[in-house]
């Protein structure tokens, strides 16, 4: 920073970073939890509660993300798609990845979210966007509310003639 800050002195110019990926990636967990398991003959999936429009870097980008059952870790390995709940072919956060083995309820954690978690996110197929926590020596603190129903259709105005039938 010093370096920077000494190469800049007296020049007419102002310096803006932004603190993405390398600088928050890893700071940031997505927190989901299996809804239910489905196995065909030729593949396993593990659907989750959590989908593209919370974390779309994976959709996008094809961005590797580790993902981890929160507890109980150390169990077989199943070569499985983890896969939002919203009917896209988009909608996956991981595809013929070796992953532990989780089962529904099972709470999992998708590593290296920090970075554009909630810049990229949507309410796409009216999803309301999840909370933020921040975690600081042990105490937990909520730095951004969970969104609502009621949020996604604040402003939304009904024409009066559609209220007429």
């Amino acid at each position: 920073a010093r370096a920077v800050k000494d190469e800049l002195a007296g020049k007419d110019l102002i310096l803006l970073l932004e603190p993405g990926r390398v600088l928050v990636g890893n700071a940031g967990i997505l927190l989901t939890r299996v809804v239910y398991t489905k196995s065909t003959a030729e593949k396993n999936f593990f659907v989750v509660d959590a989908a593209m429009n919370d974390l779309m870097r994976p959709t996008l980008y094809d961005s590797y993300h580790s993902i981890l059952p929160v507890r109980e870790p150390g169990r077989g390995k199943v070569k499985a798609d983890i896969v939002g709940p919203i009917c896209e072919s988009g909608d996956f956060f991981a595809k013929d990845r070796e992953i532990e083995a989780m089962r529904p309820g099972e709470l999992v954690a998708i590593m290296s979210a920090g970075a554009y978690g909630f810049s990229m996110s949507s309410n796409y197929n009216s999803r309301p966007r999840s909370c933020e926590v921040l975690i600081n020596g042990g105490q937990v603190h909520v730095i951004r509310s969970r969104e609502t129903y009621e949020d996604l259709v604040k402003g939304e105005i009904i024409p009066p003639f559609l209220l007429e039938r």
